[in-house]
């Protein structure tokens, strides 16, 4: 036999071979190559919101909506979230809160309407997620019917702005 001869017999075994390698070494590029994050928005905001003076609180929605509008204008990617702690429950519903240290005063009754829609319109046009500390909820006994649409319910409201501080990397903003 020939030496041509051999080498056309001793290529199917050297071509499975090769394959067997290359397949190994693919797997192996596969295990150890650093996996994808999931989805990271460029900027993280929590605004604060544990305060009664809706002056106060429609300032903090011109504040957001002036974000929204810079970061859709600028095509970065963000989560916006206002967590609402205390007195911040007053903004979160139509029930003027009687007997509570939160009750509606003059002032919010006749500015509720708008403060709602500037509000429920972040959250539903900006995609600003609104999150309610549970403790607060539960101590007034205001049922979770009477919380408006697009709001989560969150432990702990001083907890959630902390994790999302410390864990999540989110910048923390209060208006005064």
């Amino acid at each position: 036999m020939n030496r041509f001869n051999q080498t056309l017999r001793a290529a199917p075994a050297t071509a499975s071979a090769m394959a067997l390698l290359f397949a190994a070494l693919l797997l192996a590029s596969i295990a150890f190559m650093p996996q994808a994050k999931a989805f990271e928005p460029e900027a993280k905001v929590v605004y604060h919101a544990d305060f009664a003076d809706p002056r106060r609180f429609s300032a903090m929605l011109t504040s957001i909506n002036n974000m929204m509008t810079h970061y859709q204008n600028e095509f970065i990617d963000a989560d916006v979230r206002i967590v609402f702690v205390a007195h911040g429950i007053r903004f979160l519903t139509d029930d003027d809160l009687a007997d509570t240290p939160f009750e509606a005063d003059e002032e919010l009754k006749e500015e509720r309407d708008t403060l709602r829609g500037r509000l429920m319109s972040l959250a539903s046009t900006h995609g600003v997620k609104l999150e309610l500390c549970e403790i607060t909820r539960s101590q007034i006994g205001l049922d979770e019917d009477l919380i408006y649409d697009h709001v989560n319910f969150v432990p702990s409201g001083v907890v959630r702005v902390a994790e999302l501080q410390n864990e999540e990397g989110f910048a923390y903003i209060k208006i005064e």
